[in-house]
């Protein structure tokens, strides 16, 4: 059982590069367990935890509904932003420059096989980390990923969410706004939700610019303490 996890800051990368690099990274994993059942072996499977930052770009779930993005082929083109459907979880949502964005490649079975707590550890290492700042960010039943003024007319979403797992592997993860434009929200409904709101935490902190790389340490400090992993 291996609980060691790779960190990899890959800085500014494009999404689909960065989606094909997951994938390679999945897939690798994916053949070692094959393989392993197949000869009857042990042999250990590795970890990855990849941050990263994408230019404007929307991509939407595979359960999710075109008509949640609000811009045409064109407009898109004039915003300097793309587009992709993708085989994660969850509804629309953006990535931009100022989105700390932290995609965990994790073979479950090194740590627990339950999806929905992976996804509790995911939303509760942000929570920590918010809380350093004086944020209390909770959860909204029903809507993955972590909000503030829950249960308010303020209530509006921090941190998005959508995972893809297959034979206990994950890929995708969280995107946490940080110092991100969120005028580029409003050319879609986030996650396929009506009538609430998204900020960041430069908004809420009232600040001009947050520390990214701070943020990182922070994340990374709560996410090792509730996997009980150590980052190599």
């Amino acid at each position: 059982m291996n609980k060691n996890i790779q960190l990899q800051d890959l800085g500014n990368k494009d999404f689909k590069e960065t989606w094909n690099y997951q994938e390679e990274l999945f897939t690798g994993i994916v053949d070692v367990k094959i393989q392993n059942r197949k000869d009857e072996t042990e042999i250990e499977t590795p970890n990855y935890f990849l941050f990263v930052e994408h230019p404007h770009v929307y991509t939407l779930g595979k359960s999710g509904d075109m008509t949640n993005l609000l811009l045409s082929e064109k407009q898109l083109e004039a915003k300097g932003a793309t587009f992709y459907k993708i085989n994660r979880g969850g509804d629309i949502t953006y990535h931009g420059p100022g989105q700390i964005v932290g995609y965990p490649i994790l073979d479950l079975e090194n740590f627990f096989t339950d999806i929905h707590k992976y996804l509790r550890f995911l939303e509760e290492a942000i929570i920590l980390t918010l809380s350093e700042y004086n944020i209390i960010g909770a959860r909204s039943e029903g809507e993955t990923g972590v909000w503030l003024d829950v249960g308010t007319p303020f209530a509006r979403k921090i941190c998005a969410m959508g995972v893809r797992a297959s034979r206990w592997v994950t890929m995708h993860g969280f995107a946490l706004n940080v110092n991100a434009d969120l005028g580029y929200f409003d050319n879609i409904i986030p996650c396929g939700i009506r009538g609430k709101a998204v900020t960041s935490l430069q908004v809420e902190l009232g600040v001009d610019k947050v520390d990214e790389f701070e943020v990182k340490q922070k994340i990374k400090k709560h996410f090792s303490a509730l996997f009980e992993s150590m980052f190599v």
